[in-house]
């Protein structure tokens, strides 16, 4: 065999080859689908003070693990247990000012009552007075003098009967549901919850991160002080649309770790993500946008799937932004096999780059 016959026998055989590995990555991007854009994600809660003051003591360290409930810092709790005590001070007096209500209401019932038997004393006179009058026994006068007094007792009656209803009011409801022993405990309650905030604790379990505080630090109210990375963790890989078209929920899937080469884990597809940020319109009062792209083949649009392990505690042990490769198995047992060959040889390769 000639040289030419040899070189035109191996481009034969790199073409031959070229389109069979060409036929295998189409065929295995529908039906054997693997990405290598998967991460671990954990959720990251910012810390931040719910009240302002001074930081008298700082409880943790950088990439401590903690305890939901666990105490991270202290702020100076001195302000916050006089405002308890401030706020205590007011109770104790809309206690003492309602004392003050039901004595000025009970002395104003006195002063009615005597008003009362005034009226009826001046009601009965008024009375005999009009039958004197009629015998000629008194002169007009005097029954003149009597129908006054008379009266002058009614606009009495009436005007502590406003007075007694004006201070009844201002005493309010009797026990709990007075308004101003409401308003007072209020007070007070709030002055409890800002000094339970002086104590700054973790909401969940993980670990912290980015702490940026120390003690003598100054935190504002509602500006983080750090993070802490939750230990629970979710498992997500973009795959192309057209990839995940013979895929669904409870869909057999195999993943590998960079941290971790050379082994391979089982999962399935727990459930796809509703969209992405770019099929996301703004109601911002504009007009709508087009695309506009002056290549004739676009990027191929991705679509996030969350992968659930069999080894749920495993992410837990990574980081967060953990890279992976994920596998999608398909039903058939050749496609199967030749998935899980597909992604061992990936895991294999780990331990190179």
């Amino acid at each position: 065999m000639t040289p030419d016959q040899k070189f035109a026998r191996y481009v034969k055989i790199s073409l031959v080859g070229f389109i069979l590995l060409f036929a295998y990555f189409v065929i295995a991007d529908m039906y054997l689908p693997v990405t290598p854009q998967a991460r671990v994600y954990h959720p990251v809660i910012q810390v931040t003070p719910q009240v302002s003051g001074r930081v008298n003591k700082v409880l943790v360290n950088n990439n401590q693990a903690v305890k939901s409930g666990e105490a991270l810092f202290l702020i100076e709790p001195a302000p916050f247990e006089l405002a308890v005590e401030q706020a205590q001070l007011t109770y104790a007096d809309a206690q003492l000012q309602n004392q003050r209500f039901d004595s000025s209401v009970k002395a104003i019932e006195a002063q009615l009552a005597a008003a009362n038997a005034k009226l009826h004393e001046q009601e009965l006179l008024f009375d005999r007075s009009e039958s004197l009058l009629k015998k000629r026994s008194i002169s007009e006068q005097e029954y003149e003098t009597i129908s006054a007094n008379y009266q002058s007792s009614k606009a009495n009656v009436a005007a502590i009967e406003a007075q007694l209803t004006e201070a009844k009011l201002a005493r309010g409801q009797r026990g709990d549901d007075n308004l101003a022993l409401r308003h007072a405990k209020n007070l007070l309650a709030q002055a409890k919850l800002n000094l339970s905030y002086s104590k700054v604790s973790a909401d969940i379990d993980g670990k912290v991160a980015n702490l940026q505080v120390n003690s003598g630090t100054y935190a504002n109210k509602g500006q983080p002080m750090l993070a802490i990375v939750a230990n629970k963790a979710d498992l997500v890989a973009d795959f192309r649309e057209k990839s995940l078209t013979n895929f669904g929920l409870k869909s057999a899937a195999k993943v590998t770790f960079d941290a971790l080469p050379g082994q391979v884990f089982d999962g399935v597809i727990s459930s796809f993500e509703a969209g992405v940020s770019d099929g996301q319109i703004s109601a911002n009062g504009l007009l709508s946008s087009t695309e506009n792209s002056n290549r004739w083949v676009r990027d191929a649009q991705r679509q996030r799937i969350h992968i659930k392990l069999d080894e749920p505690q495993l992410l837990s042990k990574l980081p967060s932004g953990a890279r992976a490769t994920v596998q999608l198995l398909p039903e058939s047992s050749i496609g199967q096999w030749c998935a899980s060959a597909q992604i061992r040889f990936i895991s294999l390769l780990h331990f190179i780059y």
